[in-house]
């Protein structure tokens, strides 16, 4: 999903979750991450039967946008909306399509499944959080 030029081509996948973890516009899983080297909260979920990624960041205000942990779509699974702005996104591709950020979009994360795990794919500006 993301600008594969940026990808850094030594950083492996990290995984994120098992693949059943995610029902279709279900709760999302939710982790860390470093922007630029600054903490950021990401997430996956699955939507039309594909996971997507982005930061939990709105493109309003840079505030996380769940409601409860892991908690992104509407009640119909439809949108995801910010639960301090009432933006609302598409999942599909992160575009605001409502709200005070109309016409922006989330940042994309490059995302994937394979062998039954959902993997992420930092590239030189995102990258895994410090181990504790």
């Amino acid at each position: 999903m993301s600008d594969s030029s940026a990808l850094d081509a030594n950083a492996p996948a990290v995984p994120l979750c098992a693949s059943a973890d995610l029902g279709e516009a279900g709760d999302a899983h939710v982790f860390d991450l470093t922007e630029y080297g600054q903490p950021v909260r990401g997430f996956v979920l699955r939507y039309e039967g594909r996971v997507v990624g982005y930061l939990n960041r709105c493109a309003h205000v840079p505030a996380e946008m769940d409601w409860q942990p892991g908690k992104f779509l509407d009640d119909s699974g439809r949108w995801i909306l910010c639960s301090i702005h009432g933006a609302a996104y598409d999942p599909a591709s992160g575009h605001c399509v409502a709200g005070p950020c109309a016409g922006r979009s989330l940042k994309p994360l490059r995302v994937g499944e394979r062998d039954g795990q959902v993997h992420w794919y930092p590239d030189k500006h995102l990258q895994p959080a410090a181990a504790d």
